[in-house]
């Protein structure tokens, strides 16, 4: 399968109940094979008019209490933001998955992850996160999906598949295994409008004009569970880390290629290291600071297929702890990836400089 179909899968075995859509390379492969198989699992598929329609038919059903999904790219979930913002205001679980193409404006379709401040930074109005997944593999676009559901659901919130155009268009085998919980209990969803006879009814808004400070109180409230996920959920892996003399950070397809070079240039008896991302927020920092302290003198070197988007988060997290010249960068927008020869000869320069 495609990532972009592993995703559609996934949502299946997750108990996806309702998805909205609207077709956009390249990520159509999404709504493509979820048209056939939510009608096969008597579910709701609806090809949208519109972006727009679509974020708002996901603030209705999950506001209804459905499990729901939406996927786009870059452009697409541009004009998604007003509704993710309602939907996080709104504290409503849902997932939302990206698959970043170059931009800015229509770009092209070639694979990009110059959406990174978008996703992590909320990217609408207001003070709102999202919980932000990268896979690198169809594996983990099925895996990480399958989580997103239960994650949505347990911290009452959007989460974002962040893919980019290669790993959405990669086919590899993968295991295709049944849906098991991340929790051993999800919150019961005694908020949603399931109708109220013999109870109080439910209002899901994100209006709030009294008292004069109910939603100073709100952002309060959200702020405090952002601050828990943090400290709860900071996923990375980290490969060759230990006494290495130069450590990538990379996520997504990056990753993948900036392992290649590693694994054929530390055959030279020079040590490289990768850490490499599976959330972009929360953003694993503290994990990043450990590595820089046992390994005194590293160099780090960020690549990704944008103009230096996490390289900010990089500098903020190290800033303290390894000096800024040490913290090097390769990267490019517009839909420009590297290759491994490209990385292992940027290795070498930083190496022998």
């Amino acid at each position: 399968m495609k990532g972009n179909e592993a995703v559609g899968e996934a949502a299946i075995k997750a108990g996806c109940l309702c998805y909205f859509a609207y077709p956009i390379t390249p990520q159509t492969e999404t709504p493509e094979y979820l048209s056939r198989r939510m009608e096969e699992e008597n579910r709701i598929f609806l090809q949208a008019e519109s972006e727009i329609a679509a974020i708002n038919m996901v603030f209705g059903a999950s506001a209804a209490g459905a499990r729901v999904m939406t996927s786009s790219s870059s452009p697409g979930i541009s004009l998604k933001q007003e509704g993710i913002s309602y939907i996080a205001g709104a504290e409503l679980p849902c997932v939302i998955v990206n698959v970043v193409r170059g931009g800015p404006g229509l770009g092209n379709i070639e694979a990009s992850q110059a959406d990174y401040f978008q996703s992590t930074r909320g990217g609408g109005h207001g003070d709102y996160r999202c919980i932000v997944l990268a896979p690198n593999s169809v594996q983990e676009c099925y895996d990480m999906t399958i989580n997103a559901f239960d994650l949505a659901d347990y911290y009452r919130m959007p989460v974002i598949i962040q893919n980019d155009g290669i790993i959405g268009q990669l086919v590899e085998p993968f295991e295709m295994h049944p849906y098991k919980p991340m929790f051993e209990k999800l919150p019961p969803k005694d908020w949603a409008l399931t109708g109220c006879v013999g109870r109080e009814p439910n209002v899901v808004r994100t209006l709030y004009l009294r008292p004069p400070n109910g939603l100073e109180m709100h952002n309060r409230k959200l702020d405090e569970r952002y601050k828990k996920i943090q400290a709860e959920l900071r996923w990375a892996e980290q490969f060759n880390c230990d006494k290495a003399e130069l450590i990538i950070i990379a996520y997504g397809s990056t990753s993948r290629i900036a392992k290649s070079a590693i694994k054929r240039h530390n055959t030279g008896g020079r040590k490289i290291g990768l850490f490499r991302l599976k959330t972009l927020w929360p953003w694993p920092d503290v994990e990043l600071v450990e590595i820089a302290g046992k390994n005194k003198g590293v160099k780090f070197l960020v690549i990704e297929m944008s103009t230096g988007q996490m390289l900010e988060d990089v500098l903020l997290s190290l800033m303290d702890v390894v000096p800024k010249k040490d913290i090097l960068f390769y990267g490019m927008g517009g839909g420009w990836n590297p290759t491994p020869d490209l990385i292992y000869e940027k290795i070498d320069k930083i190496l022998n400089k």
